[in-house]
């Protein structure tokens, strides 16, 4: 359902480890906005909604909202660095357009 790349996942874990409170893992999930209608929102959780999705993946539980999951389907999330910046891109096989910011999706 949801993949997370190894460097993806080394970044979530490496979050989880410096939290200053326990926590259980990443949540996603798909809401209304950003630049091509979508955006996506994703953060660390100390608990899952009780109706998330839950999918390890790579070692790191990833809690996927119930109402998200057919716009989530397929996507790999994966982080990426470079000289200009460094985070999380969504490549959504369900998106029919994205933005440039790669953090919204049509």
């Amino acid at each position: 359902m949801i993949y997370l790349t190894e460097a993806a996942a080394n970044a979530v874990r490496s979050a989880i480890k410096g939290a200053n409170t326990p926590i259980e893992g990443l949540r996603l999930a798909v809401d209304a906005g950003g630049c091509a209608g979508f955006k996506y929102l994703m953060g660390l959780v100390a608990d899952p909604n009780p109706d998330d999705i839950v999918v390890e993946e790579r070692g790191v539980k990833v809690f996927v909202d119930r109402g998200s999951v057919q716009m989530l389907e397929g996507t790999t999330v994966d982080f990426v660095t470079s000289v200009q910046s460094s985070g999380f891109t969504f490549d959504n096989p369900q998106a029919t357009s994205s933005c440039s910011c790669g953090k919204s999706f049509g």
